[in-house]
């Protein structure tokens, strides 16, 4: 069977796809730094798919490191999700967002194509639409960010693009995430930020467990239902079984890009709710003034991706949140 490369692969969306890729029988090389994540994912990925991951404690800029890496074993694709990933983060650190990203990209690229492999699932985001010119969002809407996050993921997006136009010769699978939240059913992985978190259900969970007071709310003025912001989310291991179905399906040259979303929005309370809901308890939380770079409703057309991935999202927002309290209920102390 393939082997393939997974940047990041001890991260939140990368340890969940592993599990996925090593019960389809692919073998599984990652690379990781750990900035925001643990060794500990990894054992647990082995102990559910009952397989060993070859890992190296690696950032992608080393160039030197990754060059071994490529040496030492015959990668078949490349699945790309190392990147730091926080918007609020992006719009206060942007060179570092900028260096981390952009140029671990150009690194990983470079000793791709000296390696004569051109296989590439590349980990994208909706927010390389910024502010939705219509709803739901299709593959082909105008692309415009409105924080350095989102502007690291277009531009990555594009020296992808023109990379494909100086050798044709690349399989490039864009996919482009919602919101993905929940956890493996087993409990056994989850996302477990270090610090305080940026997204919203590992923070909501975190109010839940008497570790944070309540949850901020930011803005409750927006063009929706209830005020709050509408998101797209989507459960972890439909978004990891999106990235199998790409590294199954596509077979021949290309750059196809597809979103990844269920195509149902929730607001952060109707989340919190059904959270709520999942943990049997009422979770305080207070309206702050709205956050920068942050837009109003973002939910996805993902028919492309079921057409051509044969992909869709299986698992409700009432799953979602009982999966990721069953993982926070079960590691108190995260990893």
């Amino acid at each position: 069977m393939s082997t393939i490369l997974v940047t990041g692969g001890a991260g939140y969306i990368g340890s969940h796809t592993c599990v996925q890729l090593l019960t389809a029988g692919y073998d599984v090389v990652v690379v990781d730094n750990f900035v925001n994540s643990s060794p500990e994912s990894i054992k647990r990925v082995e102990q559910l798919a009952g397989r060993k991951v070859t890992l190296y404690d690696c950032d992608l800029r080393d160039r030197k490191a990754l060059t071994k890496v490529f040496t030492k074993h015959h990668i078949a694709w490349v699945i790309h999700f190392a990147g730091l990933k926080a918007v609020g983060e992006s719009v206060k650190q942007p060179l570092r967002y900028y260096d981390n990203n952009v140029n671990g990209t150009l690194v990983l690229l470079d000793v791709m194509q000296a390696h004569d492999c051109r296989n590439i699932v590349f980990s994208s985001s909706a927010t390389v639409y910024g502010q939705p010119e219509k709803l739901p969002l299709t593959e082909d809407c105008a692309l415009h960010v409105t924080n350095p996050y989102g502007g690291t993921k277009l531009t990555i997006e594009n020296i992808l693009r023109d990379l494909y136009v100086a050798d044709p010769r690349w399989q490039i699978v864009i996919l482009r995430y919602f919101n993905p939240i929940g956890a493996h059913p087993s409990g056994l992985l989850g996302e477990k930020p270090n610090g305080i978190p940026n997204n919203l259900t590992p923070y909501i969970a975190q109010v839940a467990t008497g570790k944070l007071p309540a949850l901020q709310v930011f803005g409750n003025d927006y063009s929706t239902s209830d005020g709050t912001g509408v998101r797209d989310y989507l459960h972890v291991c439909d978004l990891a079984a999106g990235h199998l179905a790409a590294i199954k399906k596509i077979d021949h040259s290309g750059l196809y890009v597809y979103n990844l979303g269920t195509g149902h929005g929730y607001s952060v309370l109707e989340v919190l709710h059904a959270f709520e809901k999942a943990a049997g308890k009422t979770i305080p939380y207070q309206i702050k003034p709205r956050r920068a770079g942050d837009v109003a409703a973002c939910y996805a057309d993902a028919t492309k991706a079921a057409r051509e991935l044969d992909w869709r999202a299986e698992l409700g927002i009432d799953e979602m949140c009982r999966s990721l309290w069953r993982f926070y209920t079960q590691n108190p102390q995260g990893y």
